[in-house]
């Protein structure tokens, strides 16, 4: 196993994991994981990395928006194995999310069926006569006031699932551009008596507050059960620090 970063063009991206079989990286918001349809001049991932570690097999995605972790395999066999223990539902995936309201619930599972609509966005939206089976499971981290810091597992995988349930749930994720308000997390909003210049505000976290936190699947040559965790980015961790300090909040 190695891990660490390497630079590459105008981002750091930080290895969770590589060997001659897999390999994990921890994806910033706003990358794509693959060329995009309507905008295929921009850089993806899989195109900075297999500039640095040649081929890559595509297992899984996250949205562009959501940081955390993404899996490659690096041989068709190592492909082929991991997307059976996806398309097998084999794998745990664990989100995390910013969400606001607070929900009034510890857990709770949306089994609520999506249907994706055409277009450049691929909206999804509740379906429940036409939609395809959609579970995610969501767990109550830390109340961090008006806000929560939520764990979101999927069972299933369809297009922006864990957005469009939080939405469906009440509990949208925060600065969520497409199934949220889409405003920005600003210190100035939720602090009294707050004393900074409000003109040009830098937000606690202006992008979807969401990340793909680890999976956990069964190595696919070697066979042992592993995880692969990505740490919070900075401005999701400190989106966390200063909320869990206006809600009065001990580090749990």
């Amino acid at each position: 196993m190695r891990t660490g970063s390497f630079f590459s063009g105008a981002k750091n991206l930080s290895i969770i994991f590589v060997d001659d079989h897999i390999l994990a990286v921890a994806k910033p918001s706003g990358l794509a994981v693959i060329p995009q349809r309507y905008d295929n001049q921009k850089e993806d991932l899989r195109t900075i990395l297999q500039h640095a570690c040649g081929k890559l097999f595509v297992v899984h995605r996250i949205d562009k928006d959501t940081s955390g972790a993404v899996l490659f395999a690096r041989s068709a066999y190592a492909h082929r194995e991991l997307n059976m223990q996806f398309t097998l539902r084999t794998v745990e995936k664990r989100y995390h999310a910013i969400v606001s309201p607070c929900p009034h619930w510890e857990e709770m599972t949306a089994d609520i069926p999506l249907r994706t609509c055409a277009g450049q966005n691929h909206l999804t939206v509740v379906d429940r006569q036409a939609g395809k089976e959609a579970v995610t499971r969501f767990r109550v981290l830390e109340r961090l006031g008006r806000f929560a810091l939520v764990e979101a597992q999927p069972v299933t995988g369809r297009t922006h699932q864990i957005r469009v349930h939080c939405a469906a749930l009440s509990i949208p994720v925060a600065a969520d551009n497409l199934y949220g308000d889409g405003k920005p997390i600003l210190l100035s909003q939720l602090k009294r008596k707050y004393k900074g210049d409000t003109h040009g505000e830098r937000p606690l976290i202006g992008r979807l507050g969401l990340h793909a936190y680890s999976f956990t699947f069964k190595h696919p040559v070697l066979g042992g059960e592993m995880t692969v965790t990505a740490e919070y980015p900075r401005d999701f961790r400190a989106t966390i620090k200063q909320l869990r300090k206006l809600a009065g909040n001990s580090h749990p």
